[in-house]
């Protein structure tokens, strides 16, 4: 008996396996998203550039791990206008509801007739016995066709992958190689919280793993992999070999790959670009003009802070006394309510002005901070001091390497972890004075009390 021949066999496509559920938008679409991604918004915003809801928004950038998929990566190019687009496909979708003719259809796109038929053929819904063209599993069946994956290294070489993983999550392990678990912690797919357990693992970083197979391997070429292939392979969703719970054993933890743009952008919103360090005058670089300071805040525990000030030519310190404030830590934390640690923007302000009140003018010409909440208030500052207040740039604690050498020095004092709120003013201009009356090599073995006053006679004598 002779078969009834299916329309949905000249579709020229091989019989699926069920490929699952056609994604809710397309490349067109979601190429808006991942380039906002790359100019450093957050997912809320991104999403919003590309016309959906901030859930979708998030959902995309974590099933992607914060990386974007290779074929919408910023480095990727751009749709030319050789393939049909989705717009496109829904304009022949609505043609064939009309019952217009292939010829007809390519003259309204200005395509080839042959591109249109051909795009009946291959991309056709053929679920139901026959050849039903809808523009939206036209395009899904374009977008798995384009698809060109290239197996990662990982996934084909089983003696690397074994390699990489061991010294990126293997035990940790005593000199007689006895393995140490560490404290069991579970995965939840965010990052580490503070002040809690962390997974124990070797923890190489991948491109400390990536530059010693030259050391282990240096006639075996097939034993090399960049950091950034490890990287890819820890965040990028569908490239084997290693898992994402794995991102644990990474130093920062991150669950997800952070965007160089959006870590750019993290400065604080009153930090603006006349203010920041690269707008300070050149002659501070050098020292050789005094009255240009440095300062940051020294923590501790229970939140409590000990302000810190250096002079830059002489390396006078000045220390801030910022004690808690009444009801602090007796009732709970008002997240919009007035800082009451004592290291809030107000208390900060007062504590400097009231130290440097009793300096002359020469000696308040600038003064330069990290982007701490706790100088928000830097413009009262200086109308109040008449010190020029200027930024160092995010995560960049050398530009102010005198006060964060300083800060070392202090924590012979103040080691980290103690409370400081127990130490009185008293107790902190003793200390400061006798970082003050050390010899430094970098003033000729004068210390710093010695140098500061010579600048005072000298301005004095000015003056006079």
């Amino acid at each position: 008996m002779k078969t009834k021949k299916l329309k949905s066999d000249r579709s020229l496509r091989a019989k699926l396996r069920s490929p699952g559920r056609p994604p809710v938008l397309h490349r067109a679409e979601r190429w808006p998203f991942w380039k906002a991604i790359a100019q450093g918004h957050s997912s809320e915003d991104a999403a919003g550039v590309a016309g959906v809801s901030p859930a979708v928004g998030n959902r995309w950038f974590r099933q992607c791990g914060g990386m974007p998929p290779s074929n919408l990566a910023p480095s990727a190019p751009e749709p030319t206008g050789r393939y049909l687009c989705f717009a496109e496909r829904e304009q022949i979708a609505l043609a064939r509801a009309r019952g217009e003719g292939v010829r007809a259809i390519a003259r309204q796109l200005g395509r080839a007739p042959s591109t249109i038929s051909r795009e009946l053929r291959r991309n056709a819904a053929t679920r139901g016995g026959g050849l039903e063209y809808r523009a939206h599993t036209a395009q899904w069946h374009a977008d798995r066709a384009a698809r060109r994956p290239k197996p990662a290294k990982l996934v084909t070489n089983r003696a690397l992958l074994k390699y990489v993983q061991d010294r990126l999550a293997g035990n940790v392990a005593t000199p007689g190689g006895r393995a140490i678990t560490g404290p069991q912690v579970q995965w939840k797919g965010r990052r580490h919280g503070r002040r809690q357990a962390r997974r124990w693992s070797r923890a190489w970083s991948p491109e400390q793993i990536a530059n010693r197979l030259l050391t282990d391997f240096p006639e075996d070429t097939s034993m090399r992999i960049s950091h950034e292939a490890i990287y890819q392979a820890l965040y990028v969703q569908g490239r084997g070999a290693l898992r994402r719970e794995l991102t644990a054993c990474l130093r920062t933890g991150r669950a997800l790959r952070v965007p160089r743009e959006r870590v750019r952008g993290r400065g604080k919103s009153f930090v603006t670009p006349e203010i920041l360090i690269s707008e300070r005058p050149a002659c501070v670089d050098d020292r050789a003009v005094p009255g240009h300071w440095e300062g940051d805040l020294i923590l501790g525990l229970s939140s409590s802070a000990i302000g810190t000030l250096v002079e830059r030519t002489t390396r006078f310190t000045l220390l801030l006394h910022l004690p808690p404030q009444a009801g602090h830590g007796q009732q709970p934390r008002d997240k919009h309510g007035p800082a009451l640690a004592g290291h809030g923007a107000a208390a900060v302000r007062d504590a400097i002005t009231r130290t440097m009140a009793s300096l002359p003018k020469q000696l308040r010409q600038s003064l330069t901070w990290d982007q701490g909440s706790e100088m928000s208030q830097h413009a009262q500052l200086s109308i109040d001091t008449g010190l020029k207040v200027f930024f160092c740039d995010p995560r960049s604690p050398w530009q102010r390497g005198t006060n964060e050498n300083t800060n070392g020095l202090l924590r012979q004092y103040f080691p980290k972890g103690t409370d400081l709120s127990a130490y009185r003013a008293s107790e902190l201009n003793a200390v400061a004075l006798a970082l003050n009356t050390r010899p430094r090599k970098t003033l000729g073995w004068r210390t710093p009390t010695e140098a500061f006053n010579d600048l005072l006679r000298s301005i004095r004598a000015t003056a006079g």
